[in-house]
């Protein structure tokens, strides 16, 4: 790990984005609450809270950070499903990672959700694609 531990605790945020390119049929069950295994929004907020908080314990050189805010926004647009995750702390080092891994793991619940739906008739998902994960911005403000 790098070594931060004289540098002062300051506001961080980073926002992060990715999309899910599901079937016109999956996205109109999503829309109309029709998921056999439950409420996809408010499962996949809950799987990105957590993994947000995990990240420390899955990526081996990341620093346990104390979060202040985990909010996650999900859209159906016509193509699929897009995921934005904006984690705050105050704390030594940002927390770009926190919000990316959110983010993936909100789009791999999603996937896990309606999986049922994306399949082929040979059991293949020749349309399901997690795409454009990414940081949209990172902020870092010195007090005073």
């Amino acid at each position: 790990m790098v070594d931060v531990t004289d540098k002062a605790d300051v506001y961080r945020e980073a926002e992060a984005e990715g999309f899910i390119k599901l079937r016109p049929e999956t996205l109109k069950r999503i829309r109309e609450g029709g998921v056999e295994k439950g409420d996809v929004f408010s499962t996949t907020n809950i799987a990105a809270i957590l993994a947000a908080k995990k990240t420390a314990e899955l990526l081996p050189l990341c620093h346990p950070i104390p979060l202040t805010n985990v909010s996650v926004e999900m859209a159906v647009e016509e193509e699929g499903v897009r995921v934005r995750t904006l984690v705050k702390t105050m704390g030594k080092t940002g927390v770009e990672m926190e919000a990316l891994l959110a983010t993936a793991v909100a789009l791999l619940n999603v996937w896990d959700m309606v999986k049922k739906y994306e399949k082929d008739e040979s059991g293949q998902y020749p349309y399901t694609e997690i795409v454009s994960i990414r940081v949209k911005s990172k902020i870092k403000r010195e007090s005073g």
